[in-house]
């Protein structure tokens, strides 16, 4: 191997002109900030189909090498299910993608995007770089779903906006009573972990609540201002040990790095100080209530700054912010694959229980999937999607609203008017599973077009390989599944 070679290709990242001068220059000031601080290693991770960080640590002095380089990292990654199955014939010629690249488990690489560098406060002498992932000949891994949000982003900003994001995800924060380690826990998945609860709950944003949660909360607060994400707020929802955190806006590229990296935080942090953090949807423990990811969304026309969905006469939505919503309605239950992405997660999806059971909008009301906030000259005025749960794939998430409302806005979707009974509207109810949600996305002809048809195939290949695994099994598969990895 050459020396200059590293851990990747050598000069992969100049032979492929995959950086700019701008982008030189930031290799160089993280390369300072790292020597400044003395850190001992960097942790390389790029998010895989799933939402999942995965990755590798390098010593600091390779840095450099990483940058000029990339990391080599192995292509079964990109084969494998929610249980790390690798579900594709990789063996074969093709590896089961059709794509030489993919045959026999060879290598793409990944390399690392500056802008997106931090130190950990949790873990001594360590920093950590987001990445993005190539195949060997210089071209774009056509299944990163960060890339895929990139996209959508770029097709967004060419017609003139940028879509603003709030993040609102409530998850669960248990104690750990037992870390199931022996050799026959460890299954894919493993055996989940015990856990007792922090506090009982049932009293929703109540002071007696939240500072029963607050020895493990302070302590992910400190570390996510460490880590200098924008956040806004920290809150005990109605459930026990169910806890809400909220951001402040943000682009989407920023929104879907914020939460990739906060989820990963937060499991980290608790398991060191002998917590459990579960962004799965519905734990199967008694008494647990489901958790959702509000996404908040807006448009701002990138040459006036404004905010295009303030509406200019009585309403709750500009005419733009309308058809928005009619595009996001209209393709609701094809994006659920996206929004909703495990077998779990349709769990939630009930009447009468400040989720939403079909596409509808509303003003201002919590039962609606679709709730619009603000009206005329306040400049917070959105959209709030309730459909999502917090192991879904921001990047997928996130795209997918942005190809769903722009989809309304070119067709002139009208959504109707609001509905003041949302659990009672005369719209399409939600799937009710991820069978179901499949099936809905084979029938959509917008994500294919936009994402890719090989893309799409993808996503619903991984899913059906979750799915079938569901359904062959008699025990706690979910809890099994979801509980320790999301």
């Amino acid at each position: 191997m050459p020396n200059n070679a590293g851990h990747g290709r050598s000069d992969f990242v100049e032979r492929f002109g995959l950086v700019n001068e701008d982008g030189r220059k930031k290799n160089t000031e993280v390369e300072e900030i790292v020597s400044v601080q003395q850190l001992d290693v960097v942790r390389l991770s790029f998010a895989d189909q799933h939402g999942i960080l995965r990755g590798k640590t390098i010593m600091a002095s390779d840095l450099r090498s990483a940058f000029d380089s990339g990391v080599s990292m192995t292509t079964t990654l990109l084969a494998k299910d929610t249980s790390h199955k690798t579900i594709y014939p990789i063996w074969n010629d093709g590896g089961g993608f059709g794509l030489e690249e993919m045959t026999g488990g060879g290598d793409f690489l990944m390399v690392p995007d500056p802008s997106t560098f931090r130190i950990l406060p949790w873990v001594n002498g360590t920093g950590w770089l987001q990445c993005d992932i190539y195949f060997p000949d210089g071209n774009p891994v056509q299944f990163s779903t960060r890339n895929i949000l990139r996209q959508s982003v770029a097709d967004l900003e060419s017609v003139g906006y940028k879509l603003v994001v709030g993040l609102e995800i409530e998850f669960h924060l248990f104690r750990l009573r037992d870390k199931p380690l022996r050799p026959e826990d460890a299954g894919q998945p493993g055996s989940p972990p015990e856990v007792d609860l922090l506090a009982h709950g049932f009293q929703y944003l109540t002071e007696i609540r939240a500072d029963q949660h607050e020895p493990i909360m302070e302590i992910i607060r400190r570390n996510l201002l460490a880590l200098e994400l924008p956040l806004r707020t920290t809150e005990v929802e109605f459930g026990p040990s169910q806890a809400e955190v909220t951001f402040h806006p943000m682009g989407a590229l920023e929104a879907a790095d914020t939460m990739v990296l906060f989820r990963n935080a937060v499991k980290q942090i608790c398991r060191r100080e002998g917590c459990h953090a579960t962004f799965m949807c519905r734990p199967h423990l008694p008494n647990i209530f489901p958790s959702g990811w509000h996404l908040h969304q807006s448009l701002t026309e990138i040459k006036t700054g404004t905010n295009a969905f303030i509406p200019k006469k009585n309403g709750d939505l500009s005419l733009l912010g309308l058809y928005y919503v009619g595009g996001v309605l209209k393709h609701a239950r094809g994006s659920s694959v996206f929004t909703t992405p495990t077998v779990n997660g349709y769990k939630r999806f009930k009447p009468f229980t400040l989720a939403p059971d079909r596409a509808v909008w509303s003003r201002d009301n919590r039962g609606a999937m679709l709730r619009a906030i603000g009206g005329i000259g306040d400049t917070s005025t959105r959209v709030e999607n309730r459909i999502g749960e917090p192991a879904a794939n921001p990047y997928l998430y996130i795209a997918s609203q942005i190809v769903a409302g722009m989809n309304g806005v070119e067709n002139k979707l009208d959504p109707g008017p609001p509905s003041q009974e949302p659990y009672r509207a005369n719209s399409p109810a939600l799937p009710q599973s991820l069978m179901e949600a499949v099936s809905a996305l084979r029938e959509d002809t917008l994500f294919p077009k936009k994402f890719g048809e090989d893309f799409v195939n993808y996503i619903i290949k991984l899913k059906e390989g979750e799915i079938a695994r569901f359904l062959s099994e008699s025990n706690d598969w979910e809890q099994r599944e979801y509980f320790d990895l999301f």
